[in-house]
């Protein structure tokens, strides 16, 4: 979600949405080590409305739509197995990074899933990410 502190901030914001010069990146820890340091993953997602439940399905399937992203690794921390990810969207399917990155064995972390003892390593982890947010928000500045 993204906000604007005034109503030209907001107007650029919205020209920039319009003319898809606004770019959808996140960042994320995963489970994991990827096969390659970054790359392009694509795949066919359906989503089960009952349910509200997406998952990667056969290109040939009628509801099934094109998800695509880039992924860059940041960090990989080989003690705790996890990986810092720098992800751009080129959709915006339902939990697309959630189910891309999954459907390959690298499902994201979840901080009450790691035991006590990887807590203060994890920490060190965690204050890689979240300085990465900070630092690469250079648009922060401009509106």
């Amino acid at each position: 979600m993204v906000f604007a502190r005034t109503s030209k901030a907001a107007a650029r914001l919205s020209e920039e949405v319009r003319n898809k010069v606004f770019k959808k990146e996140y960042l994320t820890i995963v489970d994991g080590k990827m096969e390659e340091t970054n790359g392009t993953l694509e795949d066919y997602l359906v989503k089960n409305e009952k349910t509200n439940l997406s998952r990667v399905a056969a290109k040939e399937n009628k509801s099934a739509k094109l998800a695509k992203l880039d992924y860059e690794t940041i960090k990989y921390d080989e003690e705790l197995n996890l990986s810092v990810l720098k992800i751009r969207l080129h959709t915006g399917r339902h939990h697309q990074i959630r189910v891309q990155l999954s459907s390959r064995g690298h499902s994201i972390y979840r901080r009450s899933e790691i035991w006590n003892e990887r807590k203060r390593k994890t920490n060190l982890l965690m204050g890689v990410f979240f300085n990465n947010c900070s630092s690469n928000n250079k648009r922060r500045n401009m509106l």
